[in-house]
């Protein structure tokens, strides 16, 4: 929420350029792209498990709670392709992961350096601090929807998916005051992210684009 529509605001561009390589996309980094040639947007009809214990490899993943107050859905979260369906399960925890940070205002947050490089960590945590400096908390629902994944010629992951925050606010821990995310069409936000697999199965988010209204919902 950026004050109030903060929750993507403060998500660092990183990489853009690698990305759209990777996509085989051309064009304003600034459009939201044609469909990613190749990706399966998954063939589910239930939102995803919120556990990230169910996700492949040898690692063994940090167990992240959301409180009773926010919500973060995440619609045909699935893919008949395992390995995308890996990257899948990778990149919505690491999501989640930064949204349980701000939660717990947790600036060295496990969970997010665990599904995070170090260059994306920097830009997560910069996020994170904003709303532990104020004081605030985050209520309502997220909803990520439209995930779609592959695995580019040189390996890496890459997974575009949509999120509408339109139904999330802020809350200030010591006042109570909540502000709501202004419900436009900027408010539902296309990611844009490039993940890498570590030798232990963990499929990393090396660079995050967020795009304000990137999205149609």
């Amino acid at each position: 929420m950026n004050r109030p529509a903060r929750l993507a605001a403060a998500v660092l561009t990183a990489s853009m350029a690698v990305l759209m390589t990777a996509c085989g996309s051309e064009g304003d980094g600034d459009s939201s792209p044609d469909p990613i040639k190749g990706a399966d947007s998954g063939d589910g009809k239930t939102s995803a498990s919120p556990s990230a214990s169910t996700s492949p490899g040898s690692a063994k993943r940090p167990e992240i709670r959301l409180s009773k107050e926010f919500q973060a859905d995440f619609e045909n979260w699935t893919n008949s392709d395992p390995k995308l369906q890996a990257i899948l399960n990778d990149g919505r925890e690491q999501l989640r992961a930064k949204y349980a940070a701000v939660i717990n205002a947790d600036l060295s947050s496990e969970a997010v350096a665990f599904y995070s490089s170090e260059a994306t960590q920097v830009s997560a945590r910069k996020w994170i601090k904003q709303f532990v400096e104020d004081d605030d908390d985050i209520i309502g629902k997220v909803t990520a929807f439209n995930p779609k994944a592959l695995i580019s010629d040189t390996g890496s992951g890459v997974l575009f998916y949509c999120v509408d925050e339109r139904q999330a606010s802020t809350k200030n821990r010591k006042t109570g005051k909540v502000v709501k995310t202004p419900d436009k069409p900027e408010s539902v936000l296309q990611y844009r992210t490039r993940l890498d697999k570590t030798s232990q199965g963990v499929w990393k988010t090396t660079s995050v684009t967020v795009v304000a209204g990137g999205c149609n919902r």
